[in-house]
């Protein structure tokens, strides 16, 4: 099992803020496409997603800031919704000319905006966001056989992840404070068996309990209070331990660079969704309902 340090993990993530994504800071200097979108003079679109993208339904969360830094949600100039367009960088073709994203940030200290896109073509794109810098958020599209973290469409692969009666070599197997949650009863495997949707978190609270990982899980234990046994519920820790050293078998069973994701499937563990860097209770809500619905 290879080691890692948090930096190599996250991939040039803002790790200190815990983002879990990797942050590209782009200075606005126009108008965008030309919208009265209120946003700050010197605003910066933050990527809070890996470049792991690939063909099909593309999700792109992004959150703002300053010269000074992320702006938190008690800085003011933080529409309820932002609208962009989605550029290729290449022909500079409008590929789709609407786009809009509501805020979210429900248990965060840092708000984000999930922009969701259909990409059917590998390549490099730009999100421009209405108001914001003229050259947007670089995106890139990879091609499948690049990105090795399970996608949707794809099956689920089954790991004996650390359960209660069992760590697995991992310890502690649940880093959330001041209680573990309740999502280590049985393993990966096991749950693949049941036949009913599953919920999988992999992500380390304890190093990232102001960022995406700690308010994400405490947003699924949440859900699952909302949902029921209509899914079943797993967390698996990024590393073995509290060193934050050695990572964990389960990420590398998934294959992941980056932390935090959590994997929808359908009741066949076939993924159906899966939300990646930054996510919050909100948002699991709505994508658990999809499944449900």
């Amino acid at each position: 099992m290879p080691t890692l340090s948090r930096r190599q993990l996250l991939v040039g993530a803002l790790g200190t803020l815990g983002l879990g994504a990797t942050a590209q800071l782009i200075s606005s200097c126009s108008s965008g496409t030309g919208s009265a979108q209120k946003l700050p003079n010197d605003v910066q679109l933050v990527k809070r997603f890996p470049e792991l993208l690939s063909p099909g339904r593309v999700r792109m969360p992004l959150s703002l800031a300053s010269q000074q830094g992320l702006l938190t949600v008690t800085d003011g100039q933080q529409p309820d919704v932002l609208t962009a367009q989605l550029i290729n960088a290449d022909s500079g073709e409008i590929v789709v000319n609407s786009l809009s994203a509501t805020r979210h940030a429900n248990g965060l200290n840092i708000a984000y905006w999930p922009f969701m896109a259909d990409i059917s073509e590998i390549g490099i794109f730009s999100l421009v966001l209405d108001g914001g810098p003229k050259d947007g958020l670089a995106i890139q599209i990879l091609d499948p056989t690049q990105v090795l973290v399970p996608k949707i469409g794809t099956a689920l692969p089954g790991f004996d992840t650390p359960t209660f009666d069992d760590n697995r070599g991992v310890n502690p197997i649940c880093t959330l404070t001041p209680n573990m949650c309740p999502f280590h009863e049985i393993t990966l495997n096991d749950a693949l068996k049941v036949g009913k949707p599953i919920a999988y978190l992999v992500g380390t609270p304890a190093f990232c309990e102001t960022g995406s990982c700690a308010p994400g899980l405490e947003g699924l234990v949440a859900a699952s209070k909302q949902f029921g046994d209509a899914f079943t519920y797993i967390h698996a820790e990024i590393y073995i331990d509290n060193t934050a050293t050695t990572v964990a078998p389960a990420v590398e069973a998934l294959k992941m660079t980056y932390e935090p994701a959590l994997f929808i499937t359908d009741k066949r563990g076939i993924v159906n969704d899966r939300l990646d860097g930054v996510f919050d209770a909100d948002e699991i809500v709505e994508r658990l309902s999809a499944i449900t619905s």
